[in-house]
Protein backbone atom coordinates (compact mmCIF):
# COMPACT_ATOMS: atom_id res chain seq x y z
CA UNK A 1 0.00 0.00 0.00
CA UNK A 2 2.83 2.40 0.91
CA UNK A 3 4.68 1.57 -2.32
CA UNK A 4 1.52 2.17 -4.33
CA UNK A 5 1.01 5.53 -2.60
CA UNK A 6 4.53 6.64 -3.43
CA UNK A 7 4.07 5.53 -7.05
CA UNK A 8 0.85 7.50 -7.31
CA UNK A 9 2.47 10.47 -5.63
CA UNK A 10 5.34 10.36 -8.13
CA UNK A 11 2.94 10.21 -11.06
CA UNK A 12 0.89 13.05 -9.61
CA UNK A 13 3.99 15.18 -9.12
CA UNK A 14 4.97 14.49 -12.72
CA UNK A 15 1.56 15.62 -13.94
CA UNK A 16 1.79 18.76 -11.83
CA UNK A 17 5.23 19.62 -13.19
CA UNK A 18 4.09 19.04 -16.76
CA UNK A 19 1.31 21.58 -16.19
CA UNK A 20 3.91 24.32 -15.57
CA UNK A 21 6.45 25.91 -17.86
CA UNK A 22 9.44 28.22 -17.53
CA UNK A 23 9.02 31.40 -19.58
CA UNK A 24 10.68 34.74 -20.26
CA UNK A 25 7.92 37.34 -20.23
CA UNK A 26 10.21 40.29 -20.99
CA UNK A 27 13.59 41.29 -22.34
CA UNK A 28 16.14 42.32 -19.74
CA UNK A 29 16.50 45.97 -20.66
CA UNK A 30 19.46 48.05 -19.51
CA UNK A 31 18.64 47.24 -15.90
CA UNK A 32 19.08 43.49 -16.46
CA UNK A 33 15.94 41.61 -15.31
CA UNK A 34 16.42 38.09 -16.70
CA UNK A 35 14.65 35.73 -14.26
CA UNK A 36 12.60 32.95 -15.84
CA UNK A 37 9.10 32.61 -14.43
CA UNK A 38 6.98 29.53 -13.75
CA UNK A 39 3.57 29.73 -15.39
CA UNK A 40 0.62 27.34 -15.25
CA UNK A 41 0.05 26.18 -18.85
CA UNK A 42 -3.73 26.10 -18.46
CA UNK A 43 -3.72 29.79 -17.50
CA UNK A 44 -2.87 31.87 -20.56
CA UNK A 45 -1.93 35.53 -20.74
CA UNK A 46 -5.09 36.16 -22.75
CA UNK A 47 -7.27 34.65 -20.01
CA UNK A 48 -5.65 36.76 -17.30
CA UNK A 49 -5.88 39.92 -19.43
CA UNK A 50 -9.57 39.25 -20.06
CA UNK A 51 -10.28 38.75 -16.36
CA UNK A 52 -8.39 41.97 -15.57
CA UNK A 53 -10.27 43.90 -18.26
CA UNK A 54 -13.63 42.76 -16.90
CA UNK A 55 -12.66 43.66 -13.33
CA UNK A 56 -11.33 47.06 -14.44
CA UNK A 57 -14.52 47.80 -16.39
CA UNK A 58 -16.59 46.98 -13.30
CA UNK A 59 -14.38 49.29 -11.21
CA UNK A 60 -14.83 52.12 -13.70
CA UNK A 61 -18.59 51.62 -13.79
CA UNK A 62 -18.84 51.69 -10.01
CA UNK A 63 -16.62 54.79 -9.71
CA UNK A 64 -18.59 56.54 -12.42
CA UNK A 65 -21.88 55.80 -10.70
CA UNK A 66 -20.47 57.38 -7.52
CA UNK A 67 -19.21 60.42 -9.40
CA UNK A 68 -15.58 59.81 -8.39
CA UNK A 69 -14.06 58.84 -11.76
CA UNK A 70 -11.67 61.43 -13.26
CA UNK A 71 -13.33 64.03 -11.08
CA UNK A 72 -10.27 66.26 -10.80
CA UNK A 73 -9.38 67.36 -14.32
CA UNK A 74 -5.97 68.75 -13.30
CA UNK A 75 -4.79 65.53 -11.60
CA UNK A 76 -6.28 63.35 -14.33
CA UNK A 77 -4.48 65.42 -16.96
CA UNK A 78 -1.16 65.06 -15.15
CA UNK A 79 -1.49 61.29 -14.80
CA UNK A 80 -2.51 60.81 -18.45
CA UNK A 81 0.35 63.03 -19.63
CA UNK A 82 2.86 60.87 -17.74
CA UNK A 83 1.31 57.70 -19.15
CA UNK A 84 1.52 59.11 -22.69
CA UNK A 85 5.29 59.35 -22.32
CA UNK A 86 5.82 56.07 -20.49
CA UNK A 87 3.72 53.70 -22.61
CA UNK A 88 5.91 53.94 -25.77
CA UNK A 89 8.92 52.84 -23.66
CA UNK A 90 7.45 49.38 -23.00
CA UNK A 91 8.83 48.23 -26.36
CA UNK A 92 12.25 47.87 -24.69
CA UNK A 93 10.90 45.07 -22.49
CA UNK A 94 8.26 43.52 -24.75
CA UNK A 95 7.19 44.63 -28.22
CA UNK A 96 3.69 43.11 -28.02
CA UNK A 97 2.81 45.44 -25.12
CA UNK A 98 2.58 48.38 -27.51
CA UNK A 99 -0.57 46.78 -28.90
CA UNK A 100 -2.22 46.37 -25.50
CA UNK A 101 -5.47 48.26 -24.98
CA UNK A 102 -3.97 50.71 -22.50
CA UNK A 103 -6.37 52.70 -20.32
CA UNK A 104 -5.58 55.41 -17.77
CA UNK A 105 -8.03 56.68 -15.18
CA UNK A 106 -8.02 58.41 -11.80
CA UNK A 107 -10.36 57.65 -8.93
CA UNK A 108 -11.12 60.26 -6.28
CA UNK A 109 -10.15 58.27 -3.18
CA UNK A 110 -7.98 58.91 -0.09
CA UNK A 111 -6.08 55.65 -0.62
CA UNK A 112 -2.30 55.78 -1.08
CA UNK A 113 -2.50 53.46 -4.03
CA UNK A 114 -2.20 52.98 -7.79
CA UNK A 115 -2.07 49.92 -10.01
CA UNK A 116 -1.67 48.67 -13.55
CA UNK A 117 -3.76 45.54 -14.09
CA UNK A 118 -2.70 42.86 -16.60
CA UNK A 119 -3.08 44.09 -20.16
CA UNK A 120 -2.33 47.73 -19.33
CA UNK A 121 -5.28 48.98 -17.28
CA UNK A 122 -3.90 51.83 -15.14
CA UNK A 123 -5.67 53.37 -12.14
CA UNK A 124 -4.37 56.09 -9.82
CA UNK A 125 -6.04 57.26 -6.62
CA UNK A 126 -6.01 60.97 -5.85
CA UNK A 127 -4.93 60.25 -2.27
CA UNK A 128 -1.44 59.09 -3.22
CA UNK A 129 -0.83 62.21 -5.31
CA UNK A 130 -2.34 64.74 -2.91
CA UNK A 131 -1.22 63.33 0.45
CA UNK A 132 2.35 62.69 -0.68
CA UNK A 133 2.45 65.90 -2.74
CA UNK A 134 3.92 64.05 -5.70
CA UNK A 135 5.64 65.81 -8.57
CA UNK A 136 5.48 64.38 -12.11
CA UNK A 137 8.80 62.52 -11.73
CA UNK A 138 7.44 60.74 -8.66
CA UNK A 139 4.17 59.93 -10.44
CA UNK A 140 6.31 58.43 -13.23
CA UNK A 141 8.19 56.32 -10.68
CA UNK A 142 4.94 54.85 -9.37
CA UNK A 143 3.45 54.36 -12.81
CA UNK A 144 6.61 52.75 -14.19
CA UNK A 145 6.66 50.37 -11.24
CA UNK A 146 3.03 49.36 -11.76
CA UNK A 147 3.45 48.99 -15.52
CA UNK A 148 6.43 46.71 -14.90
CA UNK A 149 4.19 44.36 -12.89
CA UNK A 150 1.92 44.07 -15.93
CA UNK A 151 4.82 43.63 -18.36
CA UNK A 152 6.34 40.86 -16.24
CA UNK A 153 2.90 39.25 -15.79
CA UNK A 154 3.43 39.05 -12.05
CA UNK A 155 -0.33 38.63 -11.57
CA UNK A 156 -0.40 35.54 -13.79
CA UNK A 157 2.71 34.25 -12.03
CA UNK A 158 1.06 34.52 -8.60
CA UNK A 159 -2.12 32.90 -9.90
CA UNK A 160 -0.06 30.06 -11.40
CA UNK A 161 1.57 29.35 -8.05
CA UNK A 162 -1.78 29.40 -6.30
CA UNK A 163 -3.20 26.91 -8.82
CA UNK A 164 -0.15 24.64 -8.46
CA UNK A 165 -0.37 24.68 -4.65
CA UNK A 166 -4.09 23.95 -4.76
CA UNK A 167 -3.61 21.06 -7.16
CA UNK A 168 -0.70 19.73 -5.11
CA UNK A 169 -2.75 19.74 -1.90
CA UNK A 170 -5.65 17.94 -3.59
CA UNK A 171 -3.35 15.33 -5.14
CA UNK A 172 -1.66 14.71 -1.79
CA UNK A 173 -5.04 14.25 -0.14
CA UNK A 174 -6.20 11.78 -2.78
CA UNK A 175 -2.97 9.77 -2.86
CA UNK A 176 -2.71 9.50 0.93
CA UNK A 177 -6.47 8.99 1.36
CA UNK A 178 -6.66 12.04 3.62
CA UNK A 179 -4.12 10.78 6.19
CA UNK A 180 -2.18 14.04 6.17
CA UNK A 181 -4.94 16.56 5.57
CA UNK A 182 -4.37 18.03 9.02
CA UNK A 183 -0.84 19.03 7.99
CA UNK A 184 -1.80 20.65 4.69
CA UNK A 185 -2.89 23.93 6.31
CA UNK A 186 0.34 24.12 8.32
CA UNK A 187 2.39 23.32 5.23
CA UNK A 188 0.60 26.12 3.40
CA UNK A 189 1.59 28.64 6.06
CA UNK A 190 5.22 27.50 6.01
CA UNK A 191 5.26 27.71 2.21
CA UNK A 192 3.77 31.19 2.39
CA UNK A 193 6.58 32.50 4.60
CA UNK A 194 9.45 30.50 3.07
CA UNK A 195 8.54 30.76 -0.60
CA UNK A 196 5.57 32.91 -1.62
CA UNK A 197 6.38 36.03 0.39
CA UNK A 198 10.06 36.19 -0.56
CA UNK A 199 9.14 35.58 -4.18
CA UNK A 200 6.56 38.37 -4.07
CA UNK A 201 9.28 40.65 -2.71
CA UNK A 202 11.34 39.59 -5.73
CA UNK A 203 8.50 40.71 -7.98
CA UNK A 204 8.46 44.08 -6.24
CA UNK A 205 12.22 44.50 -6.69
CA UNK A 206 11.91 43.65 -10.39
CA UNK A 207 9.12 46.20 -10.79
CA UNK A 208 11.22 48.84 -9.02
CA UNK A 209 14.17 48.24 -11.34
CA UNK A 210 12.14 48.16 -14.55
CA UNK A 211 10.02 51.09 -13.40
CA UNK A 212 12.94 53.49 -13.07
CA UNK A 213 14.17 52.43 -16.52
CA UNK A 214 10.76 53.17 -18.08
CA UNK A 215 10.73 56.54 -16.32
CA UNK A 216 14.29 57.36 -17.36
CA UNK A 217 13.64 56.49 -21.02
CA UNK A 218 10.58 58.76 -20.92
CA UNK A 219 12.68 61.66 -19.63
CA UNK A 220 11.63 61.50 -15.98
CA UNK A 221 14.28 61.66 -13.27
CA UNK A 222 14.80 58.08 -11.95
CA UNK A 223 16.17 59.58 -8.75
CA UNK A 224 12.61 60.63 -7.91
CA UNK A 225 11.99 57.02 -6.87
CA UNK A 226 14.12 57.70 -3.80
CA UNK A 227 12.12 60.73 -2.66
CA UNK A 228 8.93 58.81 -3.43
CA UNK A 229 9.79 55.91 -1.13
CA UNK A 230 11.08 58.25 1.54
CA UNK A 231 7.62 59.83 1.51
CA UNK A 232 6.00 56.38 1.51
CA UNK A 233 8.20 55.33 4.42
CA UNK A 234 7.11 58.36 6.45
CA UNK A 235 3.46 57.61 5.62
CA UNK A 236 3.60 53.88 6.44
CA UNK A 237 4.87 53.79 10.03
CA UNK A 238 4.39 50.44 11.72
CA UNK A 239 4.86 48.33 8.59
CA UNK A 240 5.32 44.58 9.28
CA UNK A 241 8.78 42.95 9.45
CA UNK A 242 10.22 42.37 5.99
CA UNK A 243 10.22 38.55 6.30
CA UNK A 244 6.44 38.61 6.84
CA UNK A 245 5.70 41.18 4.18
CA UNK A 246 4.93 40.86 0.49
CA UNK A 247 6.93 44.03 -0.12
CA UNK A 248 10.58 44.81 0.59
CA UNK A 249 11.13 47.04 3.60
CA UNK A 250 11.36 50.69 2.61
CA UNK A 251 15.04 50.70 3.62
CA UNK A 252 15.80 47.69 1.39
CA UNK A 253 13.83 49.18 -1.48
CA UNK A 254 15.65 52.52 -1.28
CA UNK A 255 19.03 50.78 -1.08
CA UNK A 256 18.31 48.69 -4.20
CA UNK A 257 17.06 51.73 -6.09
CA UNK A 258 20.21 53.67 -5.21
CA UNK A 259 22.27 50.83 -6.67
CA UNK A 260 20.25 50.72 -9.91
CA UNK A 261 19.76 54.43 -10.64
CA UNK A 262 23.32 54.92 -12.05
CA UNK A 263 22.52 52.22 -14.66
CA UNK A 264 19.67 54.26 -16.11
CA UNK A 265 20.91 57.82 -15.62
CA UNK A 266 22.50 57.87 -19.12
CA UNK A 267 19.08 56.95 -20.55
CA UNK A 268 17.48 59.84 -18.65
CA UNK A 269 20.15 62.29 -19.76
CA UNK A 270 19.79 61.18 -23.38
CA UNK A 271 16.00 61.53 -23.23
CA UNK A 272 16.28 65.01 -21.72
CA UNK A 273 18.77 66.06 -24.37
CA UNK A 274 16.53 64.70 -27.13
CA UNK A 275 13.51 66.55 -25.78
Amino acid sequence: MLKRSFTLLGLSAGLLLSACQQVNTTEGGAIGVHRKQTMFTMLSSEQVDQMAAESYAATLKQAQSKGILNKDAAITGRVKAVAKRLIPQVIVFRKDALAWKWEVNVEDSPELNAYCAPGGKIMFFTGIIEKLKLNDDEIAAIMGHEMAHALREHGRERMSKAYAQQMGAKLLSVVTQGQYDGYIGLAGKVTDVAYNLPNSRQNESEADAMGIELAARAGYDPGAAISLWQKMSAASKGQPPQFLSTHPSNETRISELQANIPKVMPLYQAARKKN
